[in-house]
């Protein structure tokens, strides 16, 4: 069954002669050639342009390892194009194959291949877009390089409503499937435990975990694998990288400082291997600094580098509502409430947290997962933090349960998990 990506390839759509360079961005695997070189390709056909006025090129591919030299990939379209005037569609897959060594460690120079996709922005005819898997090199570099002539498109592993669509078995197997291997498509084709832990573990090790070392020059690879132990072990819980420096003298006998961790961290999250969600003080209406939380992108990433040993469900269940919040778009946070009260005669502050605040434009959710709400106690102990804010957006607790969505005389919204992942509007 086809695995329908509708956001995403109306995200394409409706940029469609933009004038700017539309690059796709996400983790590696995650289904971007697919999005552009299938059901994009296909949309521009149904649409009635002609097959030899869309050029697709798979850097990737060793077929084309001659286009990864910018001249030669230059010549190419240029003859391509020629002096036609209908409109080309040059779609360039993993560009970042076409950067030397050199350009992807300089931090003065812009690669030669700016100047290639400058050119073709000055052509009226020609509609670009590109893909590739590392966030610096496309969403700052390029941004930067085209001042507000780059526009982003950011793809994600499947959510749990996409991986449904070509999953055999109902919703209960479908979510115990997903909290083991996660959302890479591929997964999908494979019929064993077995086929599916190799893929992953030799996918973590073989292509991400090596991009990582090899474009950033790493020469502390066992300290990088030691750190992605750390965080995989550590999702959902509060961190930073002087603690985990501390743990690396403590427990590893490392000398890896706050300070190279912080960097490492970086270069996790421009992999898209990792995100950070800072914390916000919803009162104050400010951000706070550190600690931060670190989400990974996919669970079957996760799991393989832990090799399948830590399944906490309340822990990936978090994950995964977070990583559902940013494939629907919204920037998120995790929440901080104070709480001022009498002890004793004395003042005292308290702090609770509010798991997600989800923005986007003027929409605000504030959101607590929660994998089950069994007893009056800790019904209330979850919403408690929601109960203490004042403003007016919508409060929801997401409980991992089959049940009817109901509203509490607080006006906090519970609602089941899969009602939450498998409605687009569940929010609304």
């Amino acid at each position: 069954m086809e695995i329908r990506r509708d956001k995403y390839l109306n995200d394409l759509v409706v940029r469609k002669g933009n004038g700017m360079i539309k690059v796709v961005t996400g983790i590696r695997r995650c289904g971007k050639t697919y999005l552009v070189f299938d059901l994009f390709v296909r949309h521009l056909i149904e649409s009635g342009v002609p097959e030899d006025h869309i050029i697709a090129l798979a850097l990737d591919d060793r077929a084309n390892v001659r286009y990864r030299d910018v001249d030669a990939l230059y010549d190419y379209l240029m003859e391509r194009i020629g002096n036609d005037r209908g409109v080309y569609y040059v779609l360039l897959d993993e560009i970042q194959y076409a950067l030397t060594v050199k350009e992807l460690r300089s931090k003065d120079e812009p690669p030669a291949l700016y100047g290639v996709l400058n050119g073709l922005l000055h052509r009226r005819n020609v509609d670009v877009y590109v893909t590739g898997s590392n966030s610096k090199l496309l969403s700052t570099d390029v941004m930067t390089e085209f001042r507000g002539r780059g526009d982003e498109v950011r793809i994600h592993p499947l959510t749990f409503a996409e991986f449904m669509q070509a999953f055999d078995g109902d919703r209960q197997a479908g979510w115990a499937e997903y909290v083991m291997y996660g959302g890479l498509p591929l997964t999908l084709s494979m019929h064993t435990p077995e086929q599916k832990a190799s893929y992953l573990t030799g996918l973590f090790e073989e292509v991400y975990l090596s991009d990582v070392i090899e474009r950033n020059h790493l020469t502390k690879s066992q300290e990088l694998e030691s750190l992605l132990d750390v965080l995989a072990s550590s999702i959902g819980s509060l961190t930073n990288p002087s603690k985990i420096e501390a743990t690396f003298r403590s427990e590893l006998h490392s000398r890896l400082d706050a300070d190279t961790v912080k960097r490492y961290i970086g270069h996790l999250g421009e992999a898209f291997l990792v995100s950070e969600a800072t914390r916000y003080d919803v009162k104050g209406r400010k951000y706070i600094g550190t600690p931060k939380k670190c989400y990974f992108e996919d669970m079957g990433l996760r799991n393989a580098r832990l090799g399948f040993r830590q399944i906490e469900e309340s822990h990936i269940m978090e994950n995964i509502i977070y990583n559902e919040l940013r494939a629907r778009g919204f920037s998120v946070d995790v929440g901080v409430v104070d709480r001022r009260m009498k002890n004793n005669g004395h003042d005292e502050r308290r702090r609770y947290e509010v798991d997600f605040v989800a923005n986007l434009g003027y929409r605000r959710y504030y959101i607590q997962s929660a994998l089950q709400l069994d007893t009056p106690e800790k019904a209330a102990q979850e919403k408690r933090s929601l109960n203490l804010i004042e403003d007016s957006f919508r409060k929801i607790v997401v409980v991992n349960r089959v049940m009817r969505p109901y509203m509490d005389d607080d006006g906090i919204l519970t609602m089941g998990l899969f009602d939450f992942l498998l409605n687009p509007n569940s929010l609304d």
